[in-house]
């Protein structure tokens, strides 16, 4: 093992070496859970039962969890120590695992996907965490981007894995393999050895974190189930309105709290603020549309697991290919023309698959718009970080990150969420062009967002505040 990480990090030391392994495997867990749960869910309802809500909650148990919690993650490293907080996880989102692996009902894999989502809540902020906290100057920009192009490496191989699972062996097994990576990391954090650090004088924001979880989970749960009882059902309003005066109390604590989870200073700063609220759009659009491609790909016309999750690998061999590229043209021009262009471009692509019907041509009704998409998408994502962790000092970067991060989320789970009211029923051509409509247009408006709000900084302005105007 120490010969194969010597050869992929000869610039650190051993230490630093098991470090950023350590870092990769327990993030590469949680984000090839992520990258593989869209190609199985059809082959898990198929078994267990269920329609379009039960795949819903399948994905946004996880998301309700991790994006309500993600934020708190930083704190609870503090006070318990990022080692702890990072063998919690590992363990707890290994057990989750093996016990979707083998649940019998559909109900047990949604209450164990919330569990999975407290773990990762846990995983990847830590894991960031203790290479923030082993490196420094540029070798930890180099340990960064090593782990950045790792974990992407989750994003490309775990739907083929998820696809030929589910086409020759089991659905099961896409959770099972989870507990080989973690049992690796485990190991590997035990030849660590390194020293907890806790941090004195931090505080655990709980009834953020609850107010935070309700006002969430609260209006997910009607947006799912209205479909099933009604808006006029007491079980249906009395959650939703619950869940927004939780989210406003919410708001409201933050602005108050002496360790909030959401510092609300920083949406002052005008690409931060304008960045999220890009952000927000455009990685509600990325959930919905890769959650109903997928599924339509195999429900719909009939491609098997495998195929449906080839469909959408370019969209990754582009992520992973031209993100480089566009963020240096973005470094030298500014983030403003990339953040208005990609979306739009991404769109677009989207637009290009209404050519897809009840009989799908996979050269001629999908790839055009994929590869549309790709490009446009590769073009966003590197710029539309650095506009938004450009905007915020060195010092605030961490929560900088983490606050975006949990915006993403959040806004996938309120996309996944409102899948029933678009499509309307079953799921048919006519509900998939609904949702590819959408899909367009939330890309189509966080390009306009971008056009908008986002300002290119000068050479010398440092950001520690409003960004002067390009």
């Amino acid at each position: 093992m120490d010969r194969v990480l010597r050869v992929l990090t000869d610039f650190m030391t051993r230490q630093q070496r098991l470090v950023l392994v350590i870092a990769v495997l327990a993030s590469f867990v949680a984000f090839l859970d992520s990258s593989v749960i869209n190609v199985a869910l059809p082959a898990m309802t198929g078994e267990l039962g269920g329609g379009l809500t039960v795949q819903q909650w399948i994905v946004d148990a996880y998301l309700i969890t991790l994006g309500s919690l993600i934020l708190l993650a930083g704190s609870v490293s503090d006070v318990y120590g990022r080692i702890v907080v990072l063998r919690v996880g590992l363990i707890g989102f290994g057990v989750a695992s093996v016990l979707i692996a083998v649940a019998g009902s559909a109900e047990f894999v949604i209450a164990m996907r919330a569990v999975q989502g407290i773990a990762g809540a846990l995983l990847v902020p830590s894991s960031l965490a203790i290479i923030m906290s082993s490196f420094r100057d540029a070798a930890q920009a180099k340990a960064i981007g090593q782990w950045t192009a790792w974990t992407s490496a989750a994003f490309l191989a775990g739907p083929f894995l998820g696809g030929v699972f589910v086409d020759y062996l089991s659905w099961r097994l896409v959770f099972a393999i989870n507990v080989i990576p973690i049992i690796v990391t485990l190991i590997l954090l035990g030849m660590l050895g390194q020293k907890d650090i806790r941090r004195a004088g931090v505080h655990i924001d709980y009834p953020g974190a609850v107010l935070g979880i309700i006002g969430l989970g609260g209006p997910v749960f009607a947006l799912i189930e209205q479909g099933n009882l009604g808006w006029a059902h007491p079980a249906i309003y009395l959650p939703f309105g619950l869940g927004l005066l939780s989210f406003a109390a919410f708001i409201w604590w933050q602005s108050r709290a002496k360790n909030p989870m959401l510092p609300l200073e920083l949406f002052r700063i005008r690409n931060f603020s304008a960045g999220n609220l890009s952000t927000a759009l455009v990685y509600g659009a990325l959930s919905i549309g890769g959650f109903i491609v997928v599924i339509f790909l195999q429900e719909v016309a009939g491609f098997t697991a495998t195929a449906a999750a080839l469909a959408l690998l370019p969209v990754s061999i582009g992520n992973v290919l031209l993100s480089s590229f566009f963020g240096g043209l973005s470094g030298k021009y500014g983030p403003r023309l990339f953040m208005t262009a990609g979306p739009i471009i991404a769109g677009a692509g989207y637009l290009l698959l209404l050519g897809m019907g009840q009989s799908v041509n996979y050269l001629v009704n999908v790839l055009p718009g994929i590869l549309l998409f790709a490009v446009g998408l590769s073009m966003t994502v590197a710029p539309l970080t650095a506009a938004v962790l450009g905007s915020v000092s060195a010092a605030q970067s961490g929560i900088g990150s983490a606050v975006n991060n949990a915006v993403a989320r959040v806004a996938g789970l309120v996309a996944i969420a409102m899948l029933g009211v678009i499509i309307v029923g079953k799921l048919d051509v006519d509900g998939f062009h609904r949702v590819l409509i959408v899909t367009a247009a939330l890309l189509i408006l966080g390009g306009i967002v971008s056009f908008v709000g986002i300002r290119n900084p000068t050479k010398s302005a440092e950001p520690s505040g409003e960004q002067p105007a390009a």
